[in-house]
C-alpha cells in the first residue's frame, strides 16, 4: 500500500518474494499466499514510460476539463458497467495475488462499481457557492479541477479503493495516472485495461512498479494532486516528496484502532463484535480493531468468548492467509514481543506448518501500552486485550496513540458514549458497531493516519480547487 519498499511497516506494498525496486526491464513476480505457487510476473514501467504517462495526462487535461460534467459522468457509468462485467476475473486475481477470500474479493469489485456510479451522479452536481456582496455585482466561489492526479493505491481492498479515487478525480475533471500496489500488479493492470477504453486517450493511465516508480510519479513537477491510501511510513515519505512540488496531498494511512468495551454490555455480543473487527480479512484492514480495552467486571467472560470465536474461525479455515510471508513474520514478531513482555496467549499465536502465509486468529490477554502489539499497527488477525478498571481509564488509554483513524465504543450508557466521542482524537468514532456507518460518511484522519477526506462526497472537494470570482459592472465610455 505504499511507494516505500525498504521499511518494516506491515502495511507496505513491497512484496518480499520479489525485488521492491526492480531495475529497468525487470518484472514483479507474485506467488499465491495460499500455497506459494507462482501467479506470474508483470513488467515494471520504465522511468520514460512514467514521464510519458504524466505528459499525456497533462496534454489531455484541457479537453477533459472542458468536457461537460454530464458527459464525464456518462463515461464513469460506462466504466462502472464494464467493471461489473469483469467481476469474476478481478476477484480471481485478487484472491490469488493477495489471499483475500474469494467472495470478499467479489464484494470489493461490486463496491467499486457502486462507487463509480456514485461519483458519476455526484460529480456533475458538485458546485460552488454564491456570496453576499454588492447588489450591483456577483460574487461566487467556483470549483475547478486541479489538473493531473497521481493515485497510489493499496493491496488489501485494491479495486474498491482505486475506483473511489479514480472516480472522484475523473468526475471533477482531473486526469489520472494510477500506480496500483506491487503486491497485486496483475489485478492493477487488469483494472486499467477495463477502465481506460471508456475515456479519451491520456485521461487515465496505469503504471506498474514498486517504491522507485511510485516516487517518480508522485514527485513529478507536472502532478497537481497526489492521493495515497496505504501505510503510514510510506505516506509520510510521500508527504516529504510532495512538499517539494507543491501538489495537493490526500492521505489515508495506517490505523491503530481501539475498541472500548464497557461494563454494561453483553460480553458474548461484545466478543463477536471484537472478532469481526480484529479477524475480518485476517486483520488486514486499516480500520481493523488493533487494541481492545475491556472493563474488568466482564473481562473473563469477554475473553473466554473471544477466544472461542477465534478458535472457531481458525478451525473452520475461514481465516485467509496474510498477503505474504514478510507480513506474517511482522505479525508473529508483534505477538512474540507481547508474550515476552507478559501477555498471555489464549488461542493461536503459532506459525502454521506448510507452504503459504497463513496465521491463526490469535487472542492475547494482559497486554499493555508499552508492547509493540499496542503501540504499532499489527495488520494481522490478532486481538490484543488490556483489562481496565473503569470506562474513563479505557478512554484515556485509547486516546494515547500516535494514529488517529477510527475507534469503536461498546456501551449502553449514553453519557459514556458522548464522553468517548468527545475525547477520542480520531476521524471516526463508531458506537456499538465496529464497522457501522451510513454511506457517504467521509472522515478526516488525524495524527499519523493521514489528512484530508479520502472518500465520500467530500473527496470531490479534495480533487478540486476553488476560485473566487467578483463580477462587477464596468463603466461604459
Amino acid at each position: 500500500m505504499t511507494t516505500e519498499g525498504t521499511n518494516t511497516d506491515p502495511h507496505t506494498n513491497a512484496d518480499p518474494g520479489t525485488r521492491s525496486n526492480p531495475g529497468a526491464g525487470e518484472g514483479i513476480a507474485i506467488t499465491d499466499p495460499h500455497d506459494g505457487t507462482p501467479v506470474g510476473t508483470v513488467p515494471v514501467a520504465a522511468e520514460s514510460a512514467i514521464r510519458e504517462a504524466v505528459a499525456r495526462a497533462r496534454g489531455a487535461f484541457s479537453a477533459w476539463r472542458a468536457t461537460p460534467a454530464a458527459e464525464r459522468g456518462a463515461a464513469l457509468r460506462r466504466a462502472a458497467h464494464a467493471l461489473g462485467e469483469r467481476e469474476d476475473d478481478l476477484a480471481d486475481l485478487n484472491h490469488r495475488e493477495t489471499g483475500r477470500d474469494r467472495e470478499e474479493a467479489a464484494g470489493g469489485v461490486r463496491a467499486a462499481v457502486d462507487t463509480l456510479l456514485q461519483y458519476a451522479e455526484l460529480a456533475p452536481l458538485h458546485r460552488g457557492r454564491s456570496l453576499l456582496g454588492e447588489n450591483e455585482a456577483l460574487d461566487l466561489m467556483r470549483a475547478e479541477p486541479r489538473g493531473v492526479a497521481a493515485l497510489v493505491t493499496p493491496w488489501n481492498d485494491p479495486v474498491a479503493v482505486s475506483a473511489g479515487l479514480i472516480g472522484a478525480a475523473l468526475g471533477v475533471g482531473n486526469t489520472v495516472v494510477h500506480k496500483p500496489s506491487e503486491r497485486c500488479p496483475h489485478l492493477g493492470r487488469l483494472l486499467g485495461e477495463v477502465l481506460e477504453p471508456h475515456f479519451p486517450s491520456g485521461v487515465i493511465a496505469t503504471v506498474i512498479g514498486g517504491s522507485r516508480e511510485g516516487e517518480m510519479l508522485v514527485g513529478s513537477p507536472d502532478v497537481d494532486v497526489v492521493a495515497h491510501v496505504g501505510s503510514t511510513l510510506a505516506g509520510e515519505r510521500i508527504a516529504r516528496i510532495v512538499a517539494l512540488t507543491g501538489a495537493h496531498l490526500i492521505r489515508e494511512n495506517g490505523g491503530n484502532d481501539a475498541l472500548i468495551v464497557d461494563a454494561d454490555v453483553d460480553p458474548r455480543w461484545a466478543a463477536a463484535q471484537a472478532a469481526v473487527g480484529a479477524f475480518s480479512n485476517s486483520g488486514q484492514i486499516c480500520t481493523a480493531v488493533e487494541r481492545i480495552f475491556v472493563h474488568r467486571d466482564i473481562a473473563d467472560e469477554f475473553l473466554a468468548a473471544l477466544a472461542e470465536e477465534a478458535s472457531d474461525r481458525t478451525e473452520r479455515g475461514v481465516v485467509a492467509p496474510l498477503v505474504d510471508e514478510r507480513m506474517r513474520e511482522t505479525v508473529h514478531a508483534h505477538v512474540a514481543d507481547a508474550v515476552a513482555s507478559g501477555a498471555r496467549v489464549l488461542t493461536g499465536g503459532e506459525l502454521p506448518q506448510g507452504a503459504g502465509s497463513r496465521y491463526p486468529a490469535t487472542v492475547l490477554s494482559d497486554c499493555a501500552p508499552s508492547m509493540r502489539i499496542f503501540s504499532e499497527e499489527t495488520f494481522g488477525p490478532v486481538a490484543a486485550v488490556m483489562t481496565v478498571d473503569g470506562f474513563a481509564e479505557a478512554v484515556e488509554s485509547a486516546a494515547h496513540d500516535d494514529y488517529g483513524l477510527a475507534a469503536t465504543v461498546l456501551t449502553a450508557d449514553l453519557a459514556h458514549a458522548h464522553h468517548a466521542i468527545d475525547a477520542l482524537p480520531v476521524g471516526t468514532v463508531k458506537v456499538n458497531a465496529v464497522f457501522g456507518g451510513a454511506p457517504g460518511g467521509s472522515a478526516q484522519p488525524r495524527g499519523r493516519s493521514g489528512s484530508g477526506f479520502g472518500y465520500g462526497p467530500e473527496l470531490l472537494d479534495e480533487m478540486a480547487t476553488v476560485k473566487v470570482v467578483h463580477l462587477g459592472a464596468a463603466v461604459r465610455r
